[in-house]
């Protein structure tokens, strides 16, 4: 099991984080929401530890816990005072290969699932809209599923399911613990020792991921509805990840993100939000720590009185600028400088480091790339930002999303 520990000594806490190298890309065929559903079944007791002590021993002892599921990892995680770093750290490691489900268990917390669902994406047009681009975006990779399943297949997932899976991908060579706080590492290699070391490895097997083949048309998803009053637009491109790039793109288009969409100061927020008033909102978001293939995103929400038409109209025209000029030096050495603090800044949160370095080990990168990342962003020049931008806005590799009112007309 790969131990990392982050010391922070502001205050006497600590957070423990386990984090699993299997989510929701890799569930069989038919069972999807199978990663999240076993999330949820991972509180509901072991021989030690019977249903629902786990949450109750760490509130008692003050603590916060929860857990999340991604399309390529599972983590669960807790945050308690420094003295309870051995109690959570012996739950943790408990749960990890001593879970007991049976249908009493397994099939009332299936219902909860559904309701999770139902709450999330039955009442949301925008949750929908995403479904459904996201499904025309991945023609072929598993990204195209929701990490939370589809309903009919969740309603067929079972005590089997759920354990079949967990004892496929749950072992402590299949996990990375991370501690942060106020610990030494020498502490923490006698807790983790104690209570991960005595836990047998596991036959693991790889991740075989199905591959994206070549996409040669541009889509478009409309979503009306009467829960809707102001439009937006989404407009999504494949990108590389930094896994699947091979080369210093991803670094280059964190910086693009950063010059044309992230904030007040991007390029799109002053031309289109602040000088011309044509939106209320507008920006970008990319992330390269993904397994596989990423996106790289554009959006817009009109200001009131301005058509969804012309909010699209100007964004596209505007990106059709950014691709034939090309950004400069100046501002991408004001970018870089942005994000180089931003780094610096999240050294101080507890959540932050372990948050990041889980995300990395989880999709193929190291500790060693983590750390070296102020240095590949700072290499990146305005050439390298120029050529990047032309090998993803690609309109053929494209999703357009429309969120609309009902009754409105496209």
């Amino acid at each position: 099991m790969q131990v990392v520990v982050i010391p922070n000594h502001r205050a006497p806490i600590v957070s423990q984080m386990v984090w699993y190298k299997v989510g929701a890309a890799d569930e069989s065929p038919g069972e999807s929401g199978n990663a999240h559903f076993l999330e949820h079944l991972m509180f509901k007791g072991t021989e030690k530890f019977k249903s629902g002590e786990f949450s109750a021993l760490v509130a008692k002892n003050g603590g916060q816990e929860n857990a999340f599921t991604s399309w390529d990892y599972t983590a669960y995680h807790q945050t308690v005072a420094k003295d309870r770093l051995e109690m959570v750290m012996e739950l943790e490691a408990d749960r990890m290969t001593g879970l007991i489900l049976d249908d009493e268990a397994v099939l009332p917390e299936r219902e909860v699932v559904r309701e999770e669902r139902r709450s999330r994406v039955g009442n949301s047009p925008g949750a929908q809209l995403g479904e459904v681009m996201r499904a025309s975006q991945f023609l072929n990779h598993p990204y195209r599923i929701p990490i939370i399943g589809w309903d009919h297949e969740i309603e067929a997932l079972n005590t089997e399911t759920a354990l079949r899976f967990y004892r496929k991908w749950y072992a402590p060579n299949n996990a990375v613990l991370i501690i942060t706080g106020d610990v030494s590492t020498e502490e923490v290699k006698s807790l983790a020792t104690k209570y991960y070391g005595v836990i047998p490895a596991k036959n693991v097997p790889e991740r075989i991921r199905v591959s994206e083949p070549p996409q040669n048309a541009s889509r478009r998803v409309v979503k009306k509805s009467k829960l809707i009053n102001s439009p937006s637009l989404t407009i999504r491109y494949l990108a590389p990840s930094y896994r699947t790039a091979g080369d210093r793109t991803p670094y280059a288009l964190q910086v693009l993100d950063e010059i044309i969409g992230s904030g007040p100061t991007s390029r799109l927020f002053k031309k289109l939000a602040i000088e011309e008033k044509t939106a209320a909102s507008v920006g970008s978001a990319y992330s390269p720590t993904s397994f596989d293939l990423s996106t790289f995103t554009l959006y817009i929400s009109p200001s009131p009185g301005v058509s969804i038409e012309i909010a699209e109209k100007r964004l596209r025209e505007e990106l059709a600028t950014i691709l034939t000029n090309g950004v400069n030096e100046a501002e991408v050495m004001k970018a870089k400088t942005r994000m180089a603090d931003a780094a610096v800044f999240a050294r101080d949160s507890l959540s932050a480091a372990p948050n990041i370095i889980g995300r990395a080990l989880m999709t193929g990168r190291t500790v060693e790339d983590i750390e070296a990342w102020p240095d590949h962003i700072s290499a990146v020049t305005a050439e390298d930002v120029n050529k990047a931008m032309h090998t993803i806005f690609d309109e053929n590799q494209s999703v357009t999303g429309l969120l609309l009112p009902e009754g409105s007309e496209e």
